[in-house]
């Protein structure tokens, strides 16, 4: 495994996040801790989360499937890079959501607690919150610091702006701020090179692309025969046919596998720390990890583009110049 730092931070996480979305709702606990289990001895270091994943409000399912696994001892807690999210909704209150310091200082909590940890390496907002001013949130999470109760925040979902706007506040406090941002991105999902990714390049924060198989569409859908796609990935698969039926055509060429080339374009980015796998299985997660020792040449990388054209570059230029 290779690893990088996250952001401009000291911290070096894997060069693959473990997402554990399906750990709960779609991947049995068992199978969940064989993943986790097999993850570390493959030198996989960093585990994102969030206490909303498992879709059972108030419940943060998957938090407790990773606490128990935790709670195993072996070393490994020590062993990982544990980042989880706050924002959405975990009650029926009117402040049991969002970025509030009050919900803020509740959310982390219950975290721990379904964790079974004393600290966040990471702790990232899940969506901006425009009612709730930066002041309050660098605040509370600057207290949580001060605790030892998180080591390192960051940001999913963000605007380039926004980016921008809370680090500003964050270095006018003397506060060190955002580290990374999770965004939508892939090779059919371009959108955040115009704004997202040149900001993120400037204030030092690492970029965890969420999604890098498009749902599933890039990772060899039409050779599959598009077995069980959701409804999304249909849609997508719809839309973009034939750029899929020429990816999966160039991936022969090469002999890889699709799903690999679109981690591998990925990890090209400099401002890529770690796209999320989120495996549903044992075989998944172990073929996830060709895609950090492909190289892919500028020749493929151009035909990539022809294939998965981005939005034209960064703004302002990729449209006013």
């Amino acid at each position: 495994m290779q690893y990088t730092h996250l952001g401009r931070s000291g911290l070096k996480v894997s060069r693959l996040a473990l997402g554990t979305m399906n750990f709960g709702p779609h991947t049995s606990e068992a199978d969940s801790f064989a993943i986790l289990d097999r993850a570390l001895e493959l030198g996989l270091n960093f585990i994102d989360t969030a206490n909303v994943y498992g879709w059972k409000i108030g419940e943060g399912l998957t938090e407790q499937i990773i606490g128990r696994w935790l709670a195993q001892g072996g070393g490994r807690r020590e062993r990982i890079v544990l980042a989880t999210k706050v924002y959405g909704k975990l009650g029926t209150g009117p402040n049991d959501q969002r970025l509030s310091a009050y919900h803020i200082r509740n959310a982390v909590e219950g975290s721990l607690k379904r964790l079974q940890t004393d600290h966040i390496d990471l702790y990232q907002f899940h969506h901006i919150d425009l009612a709730t001013p930066w002041e309050e949130i660098w605040q509370a999470v600057e207290r949580l610091v001060q605790d030892g109760k998180v080591t390192y925040v960051g940001s999913s979902n963000f605007a380039g702006w926004q980016l921008a706007h809370a680090q500003g506040i964050a270095q006018s406090r003397h506060f060190l701020g955002l580290v990374s941002e999770q965004s939508l991105y892939n090779l059919a999902e371009r959108t955040i090179e115009l704004e997202v990714i040149p900001a993120a390049r400037a204030l030092g924060i690492g970029v965890i692309p969420w999604s890098p198989l498009a749902r599933g569409a890039l990772g060899g859908v039409l050779a599959s025969g598009g077995r069980r796609s959701s409804e999304q990935t249909q849609k997508l698969i719809e839309k973009h046919h034939g750029k899929l039926a020429a990816y999966e055509s160039l991936a022969a060429e090469l002999g890889e596998k699709p799903a690999d080339i679109a981690l591998a374009w990925l990890l090209h980015n400099p401002v890529v720390t770690a796209p999320i796998i989120g495996p549903r299985t044992l075989a998944q997660l172990e073929g996830s990890l060709r895609a950090v020792d492909i190289s892919l040449s500028e020749e493929v990388l151009k035909r990539l583009d022809d294939i998965w054209p981005g939005p034209g570059g960064e703004a302002p230029q990729a449209y006013a110049w």
